[in-house]
C-alpha cells in the first residue's frame, strides 16, 4: 500500500473523479474533497435565444449536490471553493473576445491550463494537503534521467484527455496524480459501484459547462447584453477562395473552419458546384472564406504561446519529428516541428490535414508521452 498522505481531490460530481476519491480513501489517504464553484447556472437563463433550464450539465448545481453526497457517503471532509469571478475573467471573457476575432477556442483547456489546477493546488496548500488528485485519463511519472516530469496518453484510448491539459507546468504535475490513467472506463463504473456510489452509471457530461445546446452565437449575444456591450459590428462578405462573392453574412463569430451547416442562402449560387464549407475567416475585412471540402486540406500550421514537458525547449536551429493532434478527437499524426520565431513553431504534416482551426490547441506527441503543445494561429 503507499505511504499514506493527505490528498485533496477534485470532485466534479462525475462518476470519475467520485471514483478516485473512493480509491484513495480506500488506500488509507486522509482524502479531502474539493469541488471548483464555476459558474453560476442561472445566469443568462431564457435570455433571448437561451433555454430557461440549465440541469446536467459538467459543473452544474446537480453536479456540486452530486459531488457533497459522495463525500458525505464516503465519510471526508469536502470544500466548495468559488472561483465564479476568475472564471469569467481567464476562460468566459476570453472565449468571448476569441469568437469575435474569428478563432475558435477551446475553453476547457483553458480552464485547466489557466485556472483549475493552479486554484485547486492553491486550496490544496491551504488545507495542509500534499497533492491533488483528479479524475482525468491521463498518466504522469517522474523522469530522472531527463528530470522532468511526464504527461502520457492513459491506457484507456478513448478517454484520452491529455489534448486538454497540455498546459500543465512542471509544478503542477509534480504535485497531481492521475489514478485512472491505468484503467479502463468500464472498470472505473465497477469500482464506484462495488464502493457503493449512487451515481455509478451517471452519463458523462458532453457540454461546455456555461454554454447549454452548445449554441455559440447566443451565448456570445445574451453575455454581451448582460453586460450592456453592444455586438460588435462584424458583418461582411461569403467569398469563394478565388474572391468571387456569393453573398453577405451577420457577423464572423457565427462561423468557424470546417462548418458547412448555417452559412445560409447565399450559397445557391453556387449550389451547382457541391457543398461548400468555411475555409478562413478574415477578422480584418470580414469576410468569410467558403470553398470545397478538399480546399480545407493543409499541410502547415503554426502555433504559438507553447508549453513544453517532455523537453526544457526546441533547440533553435532543430527540427523535432512528433505526432500532433489538432482536435480532441483527432488521431494523432506525423509533422516535422520547428521554431518559427520567439514563442512559435511550425509544423509540417507528412500528409495534409483538414480544417486546421486558428484558436484550437495543436499538441504534440512521442508515442504515448506529451511532449508539448501550443495554440493554433
Amino acid at each position: 500500500m503507499p505511504q499514506a498522505e493527505t490528498i485533496a481531490v477534485a470532485m466534479s460530481g462525475g462518476v470519475d473523479s467520485s471514483a478516485v476519491a473512493a480509491l484513495l480513501r480506500a488506500e488509507g489517504h486522509a482524502v479531502v474533497g474539493l469541488t471548483l464553484q464555476l459558474w453560476n447556472q442561472r445566469r443568462l437563463a431564457g435570455h433571448d435565444g437561451m433555454p430557461e433550464a440549465v440541469r446536467g450539465r459538467c459543473c452544474s448545481i446537480d453536479d456540486v449536490y452530486d459531488a457533497r453526497a459522495v463525500a458525505e457517503h464516503l465519510g471526508i471532509p469536502y470544500y466548495l471553493v468559488n472561483q465564479e469571478a476568475r472564471f469569467e475573467a481567464e476562460v468566459v471573457r476570453p472565449f468571448v473576445d476569441e469568437y469575435l476575432a474569428g478563432r475558435t477556442p477551446i475553453p476547457c483547456t483553458l480552464c485547466n491550463n489557466h485556472l483549475k489546477f493552479d486554484a485547486l493546488l492553491t486550496t490544496a496548500r491551504q488545507i495542509g494537503a500534499d497533492r491533488i488528485a483528479t479524475g482525468h485519463y491521463a498518466r504522469n511519472r517522474w523522469d530522472a534521467e531527463r528530470g522532468r516530469w511526464i504527461l502520457s496518453r492513459p491506457e484507456d484510448k478513448t478517454k484520452d484527455q491529455t489534448y486538454f491539459l497540455f498546459g500543465l507546468t512542471q509544478e503542477q504535475l509534480s504535485r497531481t496524480l492521475f489514478p485512472l490513467g491505468e484503467m479502463q472506463k468500464a472498470a472505473v463504473r465497477q469500482m464506484a459501484a462495488e464502493a457503493g456510489l449512487a451515481l455509478a452509471q451517471k452519463p458523462d457530461s458532453q457540454e461546455i459547462c456555461f454554454i447549454p445546446g452548445g449554441n455559440y452565437s447566443a451565448f456570445i449575444a445574451a453575455y454581451l447584453d448582460e453586460k450592456g456591450e453592444a455586438m460588435p459590428d462584424s458583418a461582411g462578405e461569403l467569398v469563394m477562395a478565388g474572391g468571387e462573392v456569393l453573398g453577405r453574412h451577420d457577423g464572423i463569430h457565427g462561423f468557424t473552419v470546417g462548418q458547412r451547416k448555417g452559412l445560409g442562402g447565399s450559397l445557391a449560387v453556387a449550389a451547382n458546384s457541391g457543398p461548400k464549407y468555411v475555409l478562413a475567416i478574415h477578422p480584418d475585412s470580414h469576410r468569410v472564406v467558403v470553398g470545397a471540402d478538399e480546399e480545407l486540406l493543409t499541410r502547415e500550421l503554426r502555433a504559438d504561446r507553447l508549453n513544453w514537458i517532455a523537453i526544457e525547449s526546441l533547440a533553435p536551429s532543430g527540427e523535432l519529428r512528433v505526432q500532433i493532434k489538432i482536435r480532441h478527437r483527432h488521431e494523432p499524426v506525423w509533422a516535422t516541428l520547428s521554431l518559427a520565431g520567439e514563442d512559435r513553431v511550425r509544423a509540417v504534416f507528412d500528409e495534409p490535414q483538414r480544417a486546421i482551426t486558428p484558436g484550437q490547441a495543436a499538441v504534440f506527441y512521442d508515442g504515448d508521452e506529451v511532449v508539448g503543445g501550443g495554440w493554433i494561429v
